[in-house]
């Protein structure tokens, strides 16, 4: 079931995220609304969701990693790099801009480390039952930024608290043009 993705003014966004002990009905059910729910995203696409902005309030994120989408337990980042995003360019000499679903069509220049050393758990499915898979992995790049944005989520915080952290503008999508806005 598609549910409403939660909008960054929401208060509900900033409280923290409790671990997933075991996956029970409960949670098979919030991972399928999930995924539907992301997998819908067009307009902005999504490439990640956190259980929060759907307003349940466990350690799970969802994200898009060459249209295949990946579920990540109880993330817990052991280690940023010191080498991060600032000033990497895409092709079109541009800054790569961070946005979130809870904040449509906004977007800002957020400094994120480039690599990550990620713990977390992935459910797996052993005879017969789910049960939630330890995992360790050093991710770099886009997908790291990812991660940094959603358990950001995870943590009560959304990406427009970096910008302000970091002194950093705002844009708005118009129109395919960027338009410099005030942080709310």
């Amino acid at each position: 079931m598609v549910r409403k993705i939660l909008t960054a003014q929401d208060p509900r966004l900033r409280h923290k995220s409790k671990p997933v002990i075991k996956i029970d009905k409960k949670i098979l059910k919030l991972l399928e609304d999930m995924h539907d729910t992301l997998r819908i995203q067009k307009d902005p696409e999504g490439v990640g969701l956190a259980a929060p902005q759907i307003g349940e309030f466990y350690q799970i994120f969802l994200m898009r990693d060459e249209n295949k989408i990946a579920p990540v337990f109880n993330p817990k980042i052991i280690k940023l790099s010191k080498k991060n995003n600032d000033p990497i360019k895409n092709q079109n000499d541009e800054y790569i801009m961070e946005g979130c679903l809870s904040l449509p069509h906004y977007y800002g220049p957020v400094q994120r480390s480039w690599t990550v050393e990620l713990e977390y758990q992935k459910p797996k499915l052993e005879n017969g039952e789910w049960i939630l898979e330890n995992k360790h992995e050093v991710i770099e790049g886009f997908a790291a930024q990812i991660i940094q944005h959603e358990v950001d989520h995870l943590n009560g915080k959304i990406f427009v608290d970096k910008l302000f952290e970091q002194n950093r503008q705002l844009f708005q999508l118009k129109n395919n043009a960027w338009i410099e806005v005030d942080l709310p």
